[in-house]
Order: structure tokens, then C-alpha cells, then sequence
């Protein structure tokens, strides 16, 4: 039985990850769940799969998961804090660990699993995006399998030569094809942009996801995390990695050879797949998802992205070009910018000129440690909100965002 931690199990990739587990009970036992603040749904998930361990980041939602089990799952002991998932990441009863957490929050919990030597399933881009480095090199000195979660990272895993390692450059490779739905707003008028709502970014076409990668989505954010993740996992340079918006999402991402090859991954919008090809590997189980029908599919289009209509992606490649704590900039940045869109603070199109001002304004320079990383997040967060709300109620919002924390 290979033993599993699902770190973000409240979450839709976490919640899919459960589901690809309760269909092969004889192969996997799950030991822990780990979330942010969601104590109702960790309290469903607690008394359905009985884990020897609970962890909320939120100490004041801990509280609340233990009084909301009520005695109902005395096996299950309940940690509260970034201690809590920093420990179920590292238990030495688990073999994998499904690193979905969103966002920056999901980096200590990442790094902690690599460095314990884990089969890390990485769901959250963010960890690499700002951190990339750093957690590679874990990775490499603590003999831990890296997989991609990611269904665009995990085609081209898929695709590559059997003897591919995490961070090296395959041999062969002439460049990559990160697809791309293009998001809910493909096909709106560029000056519609400005008035769409929060509840129409996060309508993704395709994908069933959470609201800040449906608003990454819709801003092609969310690609250019990919590109800086992609030449990270497979040690490529941003040249090297090419975006195509596919409407369908059936083609998840694309490997081009040096004598003209090009192979493909292709599979139904489904995150279980992805899920259930990184717990098996190098096998093949079952994930409970629809097959491809190609005749039903009938076509599938491909066409370059707009740059104008998705400022985003551009800043991204900027960032993946410049290294060291640009990327790191980026992401704080637009985690900012992101909630403020989401919370009616900021319309659309201002997520890009916020994210363009605080990469302008950061601090340049080399990942030295994490320490340098978890600088330049701040820097990033406070820049962005000063741009957003004005340096005095920048302050004031920090302020009221901890203590909703």
C-alpha cells in the first residue's frame, strides 16, 4: 500500500485526487489531509477517509474542525498552523504527497515533501514560479521524484524520452507547446474587457477550477506560470517554449523533436487523468474519466495568442527571460492584483498594469536563499497594493487581510 498526503484536499485538484484514491483502495492509503481555512469541507473529508492526520493553516479553523468533528474520528489527530502541514508533508509514513495548495501558501508544505525525499505530485505552480531554484535543487540533493500535476506539464512528461530527469534539458528536444483554452474572454471585443465581472472569468469553458486560476485562465496569467514552470521541470530555455491557444483543451501540450517529430497528450479537460498518471507511474490505473471520442471531437483548432488581449502573458515571458526574483515579483503581484479583481477592487484589465508596475519597481537579483524569495514576495504584495489602494490604505488593508487571516 503506498501510503498519501493530499495537501490542499478542500480544493478542486485536491478533491479530484480523492476521487482517483476511492477507486483503488487496494493500492493507496491516504494518511493525511492538509488545507488552508475550510474546516466544514476537511470535516466531511475526515469522518469519509478516517486519516491518521488533519491539518488547517488557520489555527482559528483547526479550533473549528475539532469541534465541528465532535469525537467522531478519535484516529485522526488535528494540527493547526504552517506546522501542521509542514509535518504531514514530511510524515514518514507517506511515499506521495499531492502538493495542491494555492498560490505562495503552498511553498513551505512543497519544499518540505521534496526535502523529506517524497514523491511530490506538484499541483502548485506557484512553488516553482517563485522558487524554482530552491526547490530543484531538494529535489536533486534529497532524492525525491518530482511529477507535474499540471495537465500541460504532465502531456509533456508524458511525451518526453523514458529516461527524462526534472530539471535537465532532454536530449532531442527542439522546443515545447504549452496549449491554452484561451479562457472565457478568447472572443470578447478588447474593450469589453474592462467591465467583465468576476463571476464571468471564473466561467471557464472547459475546466472546473478554483477561482484565482479560473481568473488566470481568463488573463492567460496562468500560462506564462506555466512557461517559467516548464523551463524549470525540464530545463529549457523560454525560447524553447511556445504557447498555442487550443478552444477545445484536448491537446494538452505539444513536444517537438529535432528530426521534425512532434508528440502529443491528448485527453478529455479532466484533471483526474493527470492525477491518476503521476500516483501510478510508471503504470497506467484507471482515473474514472470519459474517453476520447475523436470522431465526436470531429476538429481541433490552433491559433497564436493575442498580446494585446492578454498583457499578462507577455509580462510573464518578461519575467522567465529576466530569472532570479522576477518571476518571484510576478506572482506576488498578481496574487494581489487577483483578489482585488475578485473582491470588485480593480476591473480586468488593470490586473496587467498592476502586475507591470510592481516588476518594474522590484528589486533585482539573484535567488540566494529562501529567505531572498520571502523578501520579494513581500516587496511584491506591498507594491502591488500601494499601486491599488494608495500607500495609507495599502496599509490599512494588510492590516485587515491579517487579521481576517
Amino acid at each position: 500500500m503506498i501510503g498519501v498526503v493530499v495537501l490542499g484536499s478542500t480544493g478542486s485538484v485536491g478533491e479530484s485526487t480523492l476521487e482517483v484514491l476511492a477507486r483503488h483502495p487496494d493500492r493507496f492509503h491516504l494518511v493525511a489531509l492538509g488545507a488552508n481555512r475550510n474546516a466544514v469541507k476537511l470535516a466531511a473529508q475526515v469522518l469519509r477517509w478516517r486519516p491518521a492526520y488533519a491539518a488547517l493553516a488557520d489555527e482559528t479553523a483547526a479550533r473549528t474542525l475539532v469541534e465541528l468533528l465532535g469525537g467522531q474520528a478519535p484516529q485522526t489527530r488535528v494540527l493547526a498552523g504552517d506546522s501542521g502541514l509542514l509535518e504531514i508533508a514530511a510524515l514518514p509514513e507517506a511515499q506521495s504527497v499531492m502538493a495542491a495548495i494555492v498560490g505562495a501558501a503552498g511553498l513551505p508544505s512543497t519544499l518540505a515533501a521534496a526535502r523529506a525525499g517524497k514523491r511530490l505530485l506538484l499541483a502548485n505552480k506557484e512553488s516553482l514560479v517563485m522558487a524554482g531554484p530552491l526547490l530543484m535543487e531538494a529535489v536533486r540533493s534529497c532524492g525525491a521524484t518530482l511529477l507535474p500535476i499540471d495537465s500541460e506539464h504532465n502531456a509533456i512528461f508524458q511525451c518526453l524520452p523514458p529516461t527524462a530527469r526534472a530539471g535537465v534539458a532532454p536530449p532531442g528536444v527542439r522546443r515545447v507547446l504549452l496549449t491554452a483554452s484561451g479562457g472565457p474572454f478568447r472572443d470578447l471585443p478588447l474593450a469589453a474587457l474592462a467591465t467583465v465581472t468576476p463571476e464571468a472569468a471564473c466561467a471557464h469553458p472547459n475546466w472546473v477550477m478554483g477561482r484565482k486560476i479560473s481568473v488566470d485562465s481568463a488573463t492567460l496569467m496562468n500560462k506564462g506560470l506555466e512557461l517559467i514552470e516548464a523551463c524549470l521541470l525540464f530545463g529549457l530555455t523560454p525560447a524553447q517554449v511556445d504557447i498555442v491557444v487550443h478552444p477545445q483543451s484536448i491537446v494538452h501540450s505539444l513536444v517537438e523533436y529535432l528530426d521534425g517529430s512532434m508528440l502529443a497528450q491528448l485527453s478529455r479537460p479532466d484533471m483526474r487523468t493527470p492525477i491518476a498518471h503521476a500516483l501510478a507511474w510508471p503504470e497506467r490505473i484507471s482515473a474514472g474519466v470519459e474517453f476520447l471520442d475523436l470522431v465526436r471531437t470531429a476538429r481541433l483548432d490552433f491559433h497564436a495568442p493575442d498580446h494585446d488581449r492578454f498583457r499578462c502573458l507577455g509580462l510573464a515571458q518578461g519575467a522567465a527571460r529576466s530569472g532570479g526574483l522576477a518571476p518571484v515579483l510576478l506572482n506576488a503581484a498578481n496574487e494581489v492584483a487577483v483578489e482585488a479583481f475578485l473582491e470588485r477592487r480593480l476591473n480586468f484589465l488593470e490586473i496587467a498594469a498592476v502586475i507591470e508596475a510592481v516588476v518594474s519597481r522590484g528589486a533585482e537579483g539573484v535567488i540566494g536563499g529562501l529567505d531572498d524569495v520571502l523578501a520579494a514576495d513581500a516587496q511584491g504584495r506591498q507594491l502591488a497594493r500601494e499601486r491599488i489602494f494608495g500607500p495609507r490604505a495599502a496599509t490599512r488593508a494588510e492590516s485587515l487581510r491579517g487579521a481576517r487571516a
